[in-house]
């Protein structure tokens, strides 16, 4: 796919795009291939089976070093105006990824990905 192609040809790390409106129409979901390969620049990132989300587990100390990963992860989502699916307690958080608008998986969750895990934990 072109997408691929494009960022293996300049270089650029998923960390470094932008997310884009994808809610033109028009826009489809990626397949199981291409998503397999973005995955690929995602560490600790899952695809569930069905090919139509990520996600990934994220383990902490305690509650509070959850909760400001959550803050950090949300202050990102809001710049990137590309959120996640959250859920967190006491020494963990879980994030999915997926597009609303689509259906399915876009490059815009994994460079969402791929600037959460520049967070750290």
């Amino acid at each position: 796919m072109v997408i691929w192609d494009l960022l293996g040809l300049m270089g650029m790390n998923l960390a470094e795009k932008r997310c884009t409106p994808c809610h033109v129409a028009g826009v489809k979901p990626l397949d199981f291939a291409d998503a397999k390969r973005l995955l690929a620049a995602v560490d600790g990132w899952e695809m569930e089976a069905d090919a139509k989300a990520i996600s990934c587990r994220r383990t902490f100390k305690n509650f509070k070093q959850a909760l400001d990963f959550v803050n950090r992860v949300g202050l990102l989502a809001e710049e990137e105006n590309h959120h996640p699916d959250l859920s967190f307690g006491w020494g963990y958080v879980t994030l999915r990824l997926h597009t609303h608008s689509i259906g399915g998986l876009h490059e815009n969750d994994f460079v969402l990905a791929a600037k959460i895990n520049t967070l750290g934990n």
